[in-house]
């Protein structure tokens, strides 16, 4: 039956957390290095045809009035984000983040040039939930933004932007507004992702709750299965929480590169990042629950046992006193060379045994 239950699950969320892994075949994909994914130059919001390194493209940019170049890259070295990092003056603080990343969701200012690190989450997709399901995979997404550049380096297998640019290129007049357009739409579509990923975690979460309390003995999930799902939880909820804070910073705060208009777009992605944090939160409280009903059903099931073996243990007491006292080798007993006294004796056996099962029958131990 879960197996059933998590092809319906797939069947009903389709495509949720899937993503490309490196939009390699973009027809702007430039020759600076392998992982360069995408180098283009916008003016007042619309992509300049022709194909740039990234030296080319800056300087383009910078020529005209509402310019500026986004640069996309995928997991670079040192060696191929050297030149970039060079080219744009960014702080070797953030340079060493972004290459090795592993950081928390953060926004630091360094001048002019603010570098946001935001963590991508997807849904890894499996039939039957064990205690070594792997649920969330998370990757990185760093920004870095200025007066007439947006850089984007990414980690990991998904949260491609390729769909997102082709998305911002339909609509000039929100990318007119410059590098904190692309900023917000990135932050956007994590959040957005984030709201995918829960609703997926939910079926688990509703799963796991189900076969715990389908059986009353706790045999419907084993507590290996409720641990692993609160450590993916637990993975996700360090990559949403910490996000609150730079969000709130780019709601709120006057910053360079940050227009005005999109700090009130800022504000939405902040709400939509707090229900997030809100259901996570739920959702960890709850598989605490269930974790601990697990174990008091395990806990009571095991009391049943013992009760059971008490009360047999009581009722063989019988028939093991008896037969201990005429296994002793005494001349003079009772009844010992009576012709009726072997089934007297096996008589008061059963009827005290049958005495002593009904008594726990009607209190509930047997």
């Amino acid at each position: 039956m879960r197996g059933i239950g998590g092809v319906l699950r797939r069947a009903r969320r389709g495509a949720v957390g899937d993503g490309a892994k490196v939009d390699l075949s973009h027809r702007a994909r430039a020759p600076l290095g392998s992982a360069v994914v995408n180098c283009a130059v916008y003016r007042d919001g619309v992509r300049r045809s022709g194909r740039f390194s990234a030296r080319e493209a800056i300087a383009r940019a910078r020529g005209w009035r509402g310019g500026f170049v986004w640069i996309g890259l995928h997991e670079p070295s040192e060696a191929e984000f050297a030149e970039v990092a060079d080219l744009f003056g960014l702080h070797p603080l953030a340079v060493e983040d972004a290459v090795h990343a592993h950081q928390r969701p953060k926004l630091e200012r360094y001048d002019d040039t603010l570098f946001a690190v935001l963590k991508t989450v997807r849904y890894v997709e499996h039939a039957e939930l064990t205690d070594s399901s792997e649920v969330v995979e998370t990757g990185e997404i760093m920004v870095f933004t200025g007066p007439d550049f947006v850089i984007t380096v990414r980690h990991g297998g998904h949260g491609s932007l390729g769909p997102l640019r082709e998305d911002l290129e339909a609509t000039p007049e929100q990318l007119a507004k410059g590098p904190s357009a692309v900023l917000h739409a990135i932050a956007d579509q994590v959040v957005d992702h984030y709201l995918d990923v829960v609703a997926a975690v939910r079926d688990d979460v509703d799963e796991i709750e189900s076969a715990v309390f389908s059986d009353s003995r706790g045999r419907g999930a084993n507590p290996g299965q409720i641990y692993q799902l609160k450590r993916e939880l637990l993975e996700l909820r360090r990559a949403v929480a910490p996000l609150d804070g730079p969000l709130r910073t780019l709601a709120e705060k006057e910053l360079p590169t940050v227009d005005a208009e999109i700090r009130r777009y800022f504000r939405d992605v902040a709400d939509h990042l707090s229900r997030v944090t809100e259901q996570v939160n739920g959702y960890d409280m709850l598989i605490d629950s269930i974790l601990q009903a697990n174990l008091a059903q395990v806990t009571v099931a095991q009391n049943e046992d013992m009760r059971k073996i008490t009360a047999w243990a009581a009722i063989l007491a019988v028939p093991t006193m008896v037969c201990g006292v005429y296994g002793m080798n005494f001349d003079h007993m009772p009844e010992l060379h009576w012709r009726f006294g072997y089934p007297l004796v096996i008589g008061v056996i059963l009827v005290a045994c049958y005495a002593i099962h009904r008594g726990f029958r009607r209190n509930g131990w047997l």
